[in-house]
């Protein structure tokens, strides 16, 4: 099952994405009290997702996707979370190209443990929405993702068991701002590296995700599904997720022994190989990214246009003279 979140007439509802369209869930859901959302659906648990799949069978009203606008599965997600390194060969293109190395050239799962980072819920933006520039960086990537949507509540939880808290899959892109403006004139201090790299992160905007969430049961192996992302039409990151150092189900045991998982968090399982800071082949303003992933369809963005100024809090101003 395919669920979405949508735009319409400036009111935000839930669907089902059939092949002839999408059922509104509010007016087909039988009797009071339908939900609201995809996160409402999820915290319902496994009943509601029963209802919806009868729902789904059986509804005769469709909405035609060109009539609305599609958002993010979960525009708001409680947590964000993402894994840095999760593909030897980014690892090893990163290490090359960056000051800030990201560690080993060949890391292996036995003598590693994962690296997650968060990003902030204000990075979240849809299908087609364009990628807002941010004042504070001139060099900005892409990163194509596997996103693991959580299910319901798990807290330290087995590998073994990991994947029965998965309630789908999704697609993301971890957009990264690679240069940072307040380095200019800055005294240099340990650590500041990498805090400029996690800085490149968090931009609004920078991760769109969708088009859809496809429930868990529709994905026969999540650990065998090709991604590719191009630009402007051209391929720049093509893989496989059986490439992950780090499955999907060690991502989720080892985050639900740092932190509690909740229903509607999200989880970025790394990128491949490809990104443009390992060439120097940055984004350029109007740029069309797109990103898809077998079985999750395709995400498709452009970015916006440079700011005409930078912001750079070091830089002199006339009262400084």
């Amino acid at each position: 099952m395919k669920l979405v979140s949508f735009c319409r007439d400036g009111l935000v509802y839930c669907g089902i994405l059939t092949g002839r369209g999408i059922i509104d869930v509010e007016t087909s859901w039988p009797g009071s009290n339908p939900p609201k959302s995809i996160l409402e659906i999820l915290q319902r648990g496994q009943q509601c997702i029963d209802k919806l799949c009868g729902i789904a069978r059986s509804a005769e009203i469709m909405t035609p996707i060109e009539q609305v606008r599609l958002l993010a599965p979960i525009p708001k997600p409680g947590k964000i979370l993402a894994l840095a390194g999760n593909y030897c060969e980014h690892i090893k293109e990163a290490s090359l190209e960056r000051g800030f190395k990201l560690g080993l050239s060949d890391a292996k799962r036995q003598t590693t443990v994962p690296r997650p980072f968060l990003k902030p819920a204000t990075t979240v933006i849809g299908p087609d929405d364009e990628i807002p520039w941010p004042a504070y960086s001139e060099q900005i990537d892409y990163e194509i993702e596997l996103a693991v949507v959580i299910g319901k509540t798990a807290k330290c939880i087995g590998a073994e068991d990991a994947t029965d808290y998965v309630a789908g899959y999704t697609i993301a892109n971890d957009v990264s701002a690679r240069s940072i403006t307040f380095k200019k004139g800055r005294e240099q201090r340990p650590w500041d590296e990498f805090y400029d790299w996690l800085s490149g992160k968090w931009a609004d905007g920078f991760c769109p995700m969708g088009p859809y969430l496809v429930t868990r049961d529709e994905i026969g192996d999540v650990r065998n599904l090709d991604m590719e992302l191009t630009v402007n039409g051209k391929t720049r990151q093509k893989a496989n997720t059986s490439q992950m150092i780090y499955a999907v189900a060690d991502i989720v045991s080892f985050l639900s022994h740092i932190m509690t998982l909740e229903a509607g968090d999200c989880i970025l399982t790394g990128t491949p190989a490809g990104v443009g800071v390992a060439t120097g082949n940055f984004l350029h303003p109007g740029d069309k990214i797109e990103c898809k992933i077998e079985h999750l369809g395709e995400l498709t963005n452009r970015l916006g246009a440079r700011p005409r100024e930078f912001y750079e809090p070091l830089k002199q101003t006339k009262e400084d003279e």
